[in-house]
């Protein structure tokens, strides 16, 4: 129950693709100003794969992205992307994601954000 509670808060913040292709795993608050949000690629094949027999092989190494900030807390995902074998050619195979912004360690959403207010002066 508790989790569904998340996932529809969770709809509201966070950026449409994220919820659509991985499971939220976990939230947690650090120190009261670090929000860290585990997803996990669910064991579900890819549709945009070529026909074949697949097998999961786990995952890549976790990444973290940092995304905007939520009420004065930093936002992290924790990400952990599938790969599958296919028994078919014996070859892994992944999702291409792009989810990180080139150079940077946050989402594009994000880095668009923060070139958008280097536009405008301080005061």
């Amino acid at each position: 129950m508790l989790q569904e509670s998340y996932l529809s808060l969770l709809k509201f913040i966070l950026p449409s693709y994220i919820l659509d292709h991985f499971a939220l795993i976990s939230a947690r608050s650090e120190d009261g100003d670090i929000l860290h949000i585990e997803l996990e690629e669910p064991n579900i094949i890819p549709s945009e794969f070529e026909p074949g027999k697949y097998h999961s092989k786990g995952f890549f190494p976790s990444i973290t992205i940092q995304d905007f900030p939520l009420r004065g807390q930093r936002v992290y995902f924790h990400i952990k992307r599938r790969r599958w074998l296919n028994t078919d050619t014996d070859k892994v195979v992944y999702r291409d994601w792009t989810l990180v912004a080139d150079g940077t360690r946050m989402t594009k959403e994000f880095a668009a954000f923060l070139k958008e207010c280097r536009r405008y002066p301080t005061v």
